[in-house]
């Protein structure tokens, strides 16, 4: 039989990958939609975070991504990515929310050494409502990055299983 070596995915310590999800949101807002994110304040609006985007993890790392704003953020990004002014609740800032977190999965995975290639994302999924609610089968303590953009907070979550 042989002997496998230890996937990083297994390791109990995954203390160095939110440094590796904050770059990741990071490079992707300042690419996709030339803005530098800022750290969350307290002024900033307490909205209800109305949009949520899934992207599942499947391979050698299993979870899923999860990106949550309120609906002025979703459609504030949604213009900056298409360069003009956009509506809600059209069809387009879905598709937007659900390819920043889709982008954000990518970069985050592509960062982690021996990943990338033995790990797939899903089809984004976007879910509309403040108050919905969702179970993964996460068996970790989920990475989380909270940071402001444009005055209100967004949030993104990555739950892993083992």
């Amino acid at each position: 039989m042989k002997a496998t070596a230890t996937s990083p995915t297994r390791s109990k310590d995954r203390s160095a990958w939110l440094p590796i999800l904050k770059q990741s949101i990071d490079e992707v807002f300042e690419v996709m939609l030339e803005y530098r994110l800022e750290t969350p304040s307290e002024s900033d609006k307490p909205e209800a975070l109305e949009f949520t985007a899934l992207v599942g993890l499947a391979g050698e790392l299993c979870g899923v991504v999860i990106f949550r704003c309120c609906a002025h953020s979703a459609v504030r990004m949604t213009s900056k990515m298409l360069g003009l002014n956009v509506d809600p609740p059209e069809a387009q800032v879905w598709d937007a929310v659900g390819e920043l977190c889709n982008v954000i999965a990518g970069n985050f995975k592509n960062k982690l050494p021996g990943i990338a290639e033995r790990c797939l994302l899903s089809i984004p999924t976007v879910v509309i409502g403040a108050n919905c609610r969702f179970h993964s089968l996460a068996d970790s303590c989920p990475m989380e990055v909270q940071f402001g953009f444009e005055g209100t907070t967004v949030v993104v979550t990555v739950e892993v299983h083992s």
